[in-house]
């Protein structure tokens, strides 16, 4: 073989031997690596990269199934299943306080059908309806005070021109019918006391608790918000002399029988009769009348019963 021939074929020996080396001596991962990528593509429960996914605007305990903000509505349904991103997917959170107490804590109207506790204070849904029923349960809402109240021509027992004097238009014309139906009977009417502020209501009740302690004074006294005299719809009555002007001697006498007998003829009812103190949770007072227009009040005064019982309303034992 000639001398060139011969350095060729170790030439192509050379080459052929620096191209075995560089296949099989090129680096290999480090363990960490290997670690890393096995996590990421066979755990879903190991720890995130570093880099962290864009937060989100608005804070959500459900995280999106990959593990980004996409921006789409998070699912609703409690899932158990891990997501992409190696979090755990959490259950949809329940609804706040605030959203519960705005469905369950509504306040029934007055006049449904009570079947609730009947210890419960409820605002009247309709405070100025002729038909409110306002008592021990239902009050009228915070400093309550009808639009059309008016001086109704009457005689009253005082001559000063003052709140109490004045009643709601309906019933301040109704008023002065009775009055005068009652003059052709010979029977000669006074009011005592109409319309009565919350303020009013306050001083009163306090003052009759203070003299006779609280649970005396409310089964004849109202508490602020509860009284009827605030709605303008209801007056203590007596004769024009004044004698026995909202006391129980009242009871009897020729005024209180004429109004038992006839007021419901005028729209008015004898809003706490005898032997209803359970219903009412107030003591006899043949005195106090009730304006609530003529076919209310000649149903009640017919079937001997109460606004509660009328209503089908929770009764009142206190």
């Amino acid at each position: 073989m000639s001398k060139t021939g011969k350095i060729v074929i170790l030439f192509i020996i050379v080459i052929a031997v620096g191209w075995g080396i560089g296949k099989y001596t090129s680096p290999s991962p480090s363990a960490s690596q290997e670690e890393g990528a096995a996590a990421g593509a066979g755990n879903d429960l190991q720890a995130q990269p570093n880099t962290a996914p864009e937060p989100s605007a608005v804070a959500s305990d459900t995280p999106e199934e990959t593990g980004a903000n996409t921006g789409s509505e998070p699912s609703t349904a409690p899932t158990d299943k891990p997501d992409n991103s190696g979090n755990q997917a959490s259950a949809e959170p329940s609804p706040t306080a605030t959203a519960i107490a705005t469905a369950t804590d509504k306040p029934s109207d007055a006049g449904s059908s009570g079947s609730g506790d009947p210890s419960a204070e409820l605002t009247a849904a309709e405070p100025e309806s002729l038909e409110a029923i306002i008592n021990k349960q239902y009050k009228l809402p915070d400093g309550y005070k009808p639009a059309d109240l008016v001086y109704p021509d009457v005689p009253f027992i005082f001559s000063e021109k003052i709140e109490k004097r004045m009643m709601r238009k309906a019933a301040a014309t109704a008023l002065e019918n009775m009055f005068a139906g009652a003059k052709k009977d010979g029977v000669h009417l006074a009011g005592v006391s109409g319309y009565r502020s919350e303020a009013t209501q306050t001083r009163l009740f306090n003052n009759y608790v203070a003299k006779d302690g609280e649970e005396k004074a409310r089964t004849y006294s109202a508490v602020p918000g509860h009284s009827e005299h605030q709605t303008g719809l209801a007056i203590d009555l007596s004769g024009t002399n004044g004698k026995c002007a909202a006391e129980s001697c009242f009871a009897g006498t020729e005024e209180a029988n004429w109004l038992a007998a006839h007021a419901a003829e005028y729209g008015f009812i004898i809003r706490y009769p005898e032997g209803k103190q359970a219903i009412t949770g107030y003591m006899y007072e043949p005195w106090h009348v009730r304006y609530v227009g003529k076919d209310i009040a000649a149903s009640i005064a017919e079937r001997g019963i109460t606004l509660e019982e009328y209503f089908d309303a929770v009764p009142v034992s206190k």
